[in-house]
């Protein structure tokens, strides 16, 4: 009895490159820099715990401020605009 054959395509197909455009600039340098980090809608979960904790230890010198709130927007208040030099938002669901 012959052994049958199948062909099938790889369904990851071929991806062409992109150009990235940066939203903003890069901090030159972390150290004394106010950094946001706001976590919005179902709070405290998955990456978000091993990260808070994470992040203040392999960067002592930056001033972390953690923002949790509910919904999906990063939005800082006035106040809050003055002192950030950079935000990191995470929607967790």
């Amino acid at each position: 009895m012959p052994v049958k054959k199948y062909k099938c395509l790889n369904p990851v197909g071929i991806q062409e490159p992109i150009t990235l455009y940066p939203l903003a600039p890069r901090l030159d340098k972390l150290d004394g820099k106010t950094i946001y980090v706001s976590i919005n809608a179902g709070g405290d979960q998955d990456i978000t715990i091993p990260l808070l904790k994470r992040l203040p230890q392999d960067y002592p010198n930056v001033n972390w401020k953690i923002k949790r709130q509910f919904g999906f927007s990063a939005d800082l208040t006035a106040e809050e605009k003055k002192d950030a030099d950079a935000v990191i938002a995470g929607v967790i669901w």
